[in-house]
């Protein structure tokens, strides 16, 4: 009986540290999202699936997109300007710091920047 519980903990164990390492590794973050071309910057400071993109960071995009909502609301709220006015502003820091490649909606239109 004792072989039998020190084997399942063992095997639990190995389970446990497999899955450690394992879930960060296919954990999606918001870079590489952009890098692989599954998430965009929208000129309005949110993110979007880019045009023709499988859907595979929706969940990380959703997620992202609330958190700044809130972010933006709190700013609006404290400067006397509108979410939307925030969001823009945003976009243009978050613009400045992109890589060229990272594709963008300016204006409905989804463009790969160039610089």
């Amino acid at each position: 009986m004792k072989n039998i519980q020190s084997i399942v903990l063992r095997v639990a164990a190995v389970m446990m540290l497999f899955m450690a390492f394992a879930v960060p590794a296919f954990a999606l973050d918001i870079k590489t999202a952009r890098l692989n071309g599954l998430a965009g910057e929208v000129d309005n400071g949110l993110l979007a699936i880019p045009a023709d993109a499988p859907v595979d960071a929706e969940e990380l995009i959703a997620t992202i997109n609330n958190l700044r909502r809130s972010e933006y609301a709190k700013v609006a709220a404290q400067n006397n300007l509108t979410i939307d006015v925030v969001g823009e502003m945003m976009f243009q820091k978050i613009y400045s710091r992109l890589p060229a490649g990272t594709w963008v909606k300016v204006q409905g239109k989804w463009i790969k920047k160039a610089k």
